[in-house]
């Protein structure tokens, strides 16, 4: 009998993804328990404390998993490249620079664990075992960039490896003598913070330059900090510190549940329960089916936080649906490309959350502001859709009411979801954290319990699937929190706002340079990042120009929304030119009458504050 032979290799693996699975899962319990036991005035003891330390334990689990994957956010530039040699250079010096980085956080993990972590329990266990999940999570992560470095030979990979840790010199001497280390070291400490100060700028520049050319986005972001940290003689632990802040803030608990909500439903046939539905429904009226689409379209985009899930998951389904309804191939693949956004604008969206985090905003009046906004970009769509159905002289069905009732109760539970969110969540039941997490259980009763779509045993592939999205996310998150802290410190918003009221007196002016700025931030970054790392920036100009903070922050989503149909880099392009399986020129064609009208749709949204301001005045 032959023996299956099992590694530390083999099995870390599993271990990873199992803490993964087992963190979402009592998030999702813990969470639900709180909001029950409220009730009968009640608590969970250590709940506040459990939850955020599950959160670290998955930001960084989730982490290290899309490493493995290489699955990690980042800049699309290295598509326009043909030549495959020069993309494997390319590859190597965005690998090398994400090893390095890694690394060094590793090294001041440790660091940060022992210098400024305080022994005690959480529950019954210490907090310790929570954090040492960072070293463990940046080291892997450090050594599978440093395996997926495209060389033959070993020597480069061991090579960023020992740079970074040479470059830890600081944080590695508090390991090993904490403050009594010898002169000698500290003399050396000081030169290595000198020679940083010198050379910062160029580093930053190399840093942007790897970042365009594909790097990891959150090891750029973190590697920036590093840089402005410790060329003003601060400690990298600094930035582990920002890390730990942000992995463990309540208000970020809600998107890895809302993300998990959207993979299991478009894991599950909700999508082509709610097709049936709204062709049902809506296929009398001339467009029907467009109508059907882009609200279908809005709400899966409004639970997973990424447009692009919802162009993979739905776009078949779709795609089939317009094209039996005799809408060409050009329209509809431009009408899909585009309205895989709009639902950014709709609870529980992921980016309104963190906009609202990132400015200091109260985050039910960024979902109020949006509202009005979103349903005009709807409405604006379905209107392009019907002109297009009448001009193409689509066929239209008649109304069955039988037809119709049975399809809505087969779809029942997905089109009352986003009603019972808002009911839960505008009048104040339940925390944004309870919602995520009930609509998790909602929605795994509803396409596991009752629909039977997925199998239990299927489970573990839908969390798998959503652990990039989650993993990604959050990594970026930690790394703009270090960052936004290292911008702050240097007072460079301040100035930079004093510096732009000079420049710039018409308010009007400023927000016609904002709405160009962000489009092409849009189109470089994704809107997680954007958001983390530029709003902060941002929005002390909104303070100087008298702009609304929620008003603000609708013009900031709305841009970047439009950054993921805007040439050369707009992510929703690359993704439908797989997806349809057309080149990338052909989509955007296809795109740009869709573009048009939703930049027409965020010019009148810029230009009329009330459209933001007018629903946050009642809460």
């Amino acid at each position: 009998m032959e023996h299956r032979r099992f590694s530390f290799r083999s099995i870390f693996p599993l271990i990873e993804k199992g803490v993964c699975i087992a963190a979402l899962v009592s998030l999702v319990l813990i969470a639900t328990a709180e909001a029950l036991a409220r009730f009968f005035g009640a608590g969970i003891p250590s709940a506040a404390g459990l939850l955020i330390h599950i959160l670290l334990v998955l930001g960084l689990f989730s982490g290290m998993f899309t490493a493995g994957t290489g699955e990690h956010i980042s800049i699309a530039l290295i598509h326009y490249i043909k030549d495959e040699r020069i993309r494997q250079i390319i590859a190597r010096i965005t690998g090398f620079i994400a090893v390095f980085i890694c690394t060094v956080i590793t090294w001041s993990s440790v660091s940060f664990i022992k210098v400024a972590i305080q022994p005690k329990l959480i529950g019954f266990i210490p907090n310790v075992v929570f954090v040492l999940a960072m070293p463990l999570a940046y080291g892997v992560m450090a050594l599978r960039f440093a395996r997926q470095l495209p060389v033959k030979s070993r020597v480069i990979p061991l090579l960023a490896l020992v740079l970074g840790s040479a470059a830890a010199f600081p944080v590695i001497v508090k390991i090993i003598w904490g403050i009594n280390a010898p002169d000698a070291v500290y003399y050396l400490t000081d030169i290595f913070y000198d020679m940083v100060f010198r050379v910062r700028l160029p580093l930053i520049i190399l840093l942007i330059t790897v970042a365009l050319m594909g790097a990891p986005v959150f090891t750029v972001i973190a590697g920036i900090a590093l840089v402005i940290i410790q060329s003003a003689g601060g400690a990298a632990e600094t930035v582990n510190n920002s890390i730990f802040s942000a992995f463990t803030e309540t208000s970020i608990i809600a998107i890895p549940l809302f993300t998990l909500t959207g993979f299991i439903l478009s894991e599950s046939r909700a999508g082509q329960r709610l097709v049936n539905s709204f062709r049902c429904l809506f296929s009398w009226i001339p467009g029907g089916m467009i109508i059907a689409t882009i609200i279908i379209c809005a709400f899966f985009t409004s639970f997973t936080g990424a447009s692009g899930v919802t162009i993979l998951a739905l776009g078949g389904i779709l795609f089939t649906a317009l094209s039996g309804s005799s809408y060409p191939e050009r329209f509809t693949i431009g009408l899909l490309t585009s309205a895989g956004c709009i639902g950014l604008l709709f609870p529980p969206s992921l980016p309104i959350i963190l906009a609202g985090a990132a400015s200091r905003t109260n985050i039910v009046h960024m979902f109020l502001g949006a509202l009005i906004p979103g349903c005009i970009l709807v409405i604006a769509m379905i209107v392009i859709g019907i002109a297009a159905s009448k001009k193409i002289k689509i066929p239209v069905e008649p109304f069955h009411f039988g037809k119709s009732v049975s399809a809505l109760k087969e779809s029942a539970a997905e089109i009352l979801l986003p009603l019972f969110l808002i009911i839960g969540y505008f009048s104040g039941a339940f925390s944004l954290t309870e919602i995520g997490a009930i609509s998790v259980i909602y929605v795994f009763v509803a396409e596991v319990l009752i629909h039977r779509d997925i199998r239990f045993s299927d489970l573990p592939k839908v969390f798998y699937k959503a652990l990039p999205i989650i993993g990604g996310v959050l990594c970026i998150i930690a790394a703009a929190k270090a960052l936004s802290y290292a911008i702050i410190d240097t007072q460079a918003p301040e100035n930079f706002a004093r510096w732009m009221q000079g420049a710039v007196e018409s308010k009007y002016l400023f927000l016609l340079i904002l709405n160009v700025s962000l489009l092409v931030v849009g189109c470089l970054m994704d809107i997680f990042s954007a958001i983390l790392v530029i709003l902060p920036l941002v929005s002390p100009l909104g303070v100087v120009y008298g702009i609304d903070p929620v008003h603000l922050g609708i013009i900031f989503i709305m841009n970047l929304e439009l950054g993921f149909l805007t040439p050369p880099v707009g992510l929703n392009l690359f993704l439908a030119s797989y997806r349809f399986k057309k080149p990338f020129t052909q989509v955007c064609r296809y795109v740009l009458p869709f573009l048009l009208v939703q930049l027409a749709v965020l010019l009148l949204v810029t230009y009329i504050p009330i459209l933001s301001t007018y629903l946050p005045r009642f809460f």
